[in-house]
């Protein structure tokens, strides 16, 4: 009965194999997820997704396949879709406030609930907006789309307004997880996972499972073994376009400064505007009175450090490649040789643009940068952040 479903996954791009849709059939044979929608949810998607970056992909797909009630006639609704009486009632049990039930018993329990949905369907002779009996959308009615009624069961309705349908198939919790489009800081620190080289560090106060179990056995009692800390070792400094163009992509790089902070315990970071040049800053308040020397941050961090620039790469082409091009001070020195440099002192380098890749051959500037890094420029994207981890790496 699963068969559409799963050929909807593959249709939708998710790569499940007939064994994982196998071992899901088998969950569903062994009571995992009877009547208990959300049981079922999580079981078809732990048994199918392997892969983070698909959980949109899957919740799309779920709707598509379980929604089904706005596609058929409202006389039609009950006996096309089953929902048992004893999924609605656990389901309400879960997310339901004892107010809230009452008010479901004052209108005589679900039995009457399913009931009255049954005598409305066959009485309802056309769209009806508004009101607290028919079944339709905007009003009070247990029964229908876009309205309040904490015992509702919703028909017809994109999304969910009060979160207080009964089983809302198609809510979508990981829709920013799609490697396609831009991030969160959730979905950037999955990506500078991959950056990791795990050390154990400081003090030995974690419990070391294995090796408890291991002395246990060995000296037949109770020895409770240690361990230091495991810390990622990576060791970061990161530079941030700021001002200018930069402007429209605020939100999206404090998301990214944000994880990488979460993420790497040796992290050093500095702003610049537009290109390097001899002075970057770490308050933007300040950046007039408190410039840092570039050659100061070139002799502090060893080579062993991961160098990333972040920026729009868009400006005039005289910034990059000319004494004197800066828009805002005298630069002596072309952007080039202090990009040249920094990629000298920190040889695991990379850029992350925050423009479209699709756009990037519009703006000469971003061809030069590119140029610059050796096509070390990646996209900011959950697909471009992981291509950029593997540069880092190598």
């Amino acid at each position: 009965m699963f068969v559409p479903f799963f050929e909807t996954l593959r249709a939708t791009g998710i790569p499940v194999s007939l064994r994982e849709y196998l071992a899901f059939l088998e969950g569903m044979s062994a009571g995992l997820a009877t009547y208990d929608a959300d049981a079922f949810y999580y079981l078809a998607r732990s048994a199918m997704v392997k892969d983070e970056r698909n959980l949109d992909k899957f919740d799309r797909a779920f709707a598509q396949s379980f929604k089904g009630l706005e596609a058929i006639s409202a006389q039609d609704v009950l006996n096309a879709v089953d929902l048992p009486e004893e999924w609605l009632r656990k389901m309400a049990e879960k997310t339901l406030s004892p107010e809230e039930m009452a008010e479901i018993e004052a209108l005589g329990g679900f039995d009457k609930l399913m009931e009255t949905l049954k005598q409305r369907l066959e009485e309802q002779k056309g769209r009806h907006q508004g009101g607290n009996k028919w079944i339709g959308t905007a009003g009070t009615s247990p029964f229908g789309a876009n309205g309040y009624n904490p015992e509702g069961v919703r028909i017809g309705q994109d999304q969910s307004r009060h979160q207080r349908a009964v089983k809302v198939w198609d809510k979508r919790e990981f829709r920013n997880l799609d490697d396609q489009v831009e991030l969160g800081t959730r979905n950037i620190k999955v990506a500078l996972k991959r950056l990791r080289s795990w050390a154990r560090t400081g003090a030995a106060d974690e419990l070391d499972l294995d090796g408890t179990i291991r002395a246990t056995a060995e000296n037949g009692y109770l020895d409770v073994k240690t361990r230091p800390e495991r810390h990622n070792a990576i060791k970061v400094v990161l530079f941030l376009d700021v001002g200018g163009s930069m402007d429209a992509h605020i939100r999206v790089v404090e998301e990214l400064f944000s994880a990488a902070r979460s993420e790497f315990k040796h992290l050093e970071y500095y702003y610049f505007h537009n290109c390097l040049y001899e002075g970057v800053w770490r308050d933007n308040a300040r950046r007039w009175s408190e410039v840092t020397p570039t050659w100061e941050v070139l002799r502090t961090y060893g080579s062993d450090y991961k160098c990333i620039f972040v920026g729009d790469a868009s400006m005039s082409p005289y910034e990059i490649a000319y004494a004197g091009g800066a828009n805002e001070h005298w630069n002596e020195e072309a952007g080039t040789v202090w990009l040249n440099r920094a990629r000298d002192q920190w040889p695991s380098n990379l850029w992350i643009n925050p423009v479209p890749e699709n756009h990037w051959d519009y703006t000469q500037s971003i061809a030069m940068i590119r140029e610059i890094f050796a096509d070390a420029m990646v996209p900011l994207t959950l697909q471009g952040l992981e291509r950029g981890m593997k540069t880092l790496i190598r």
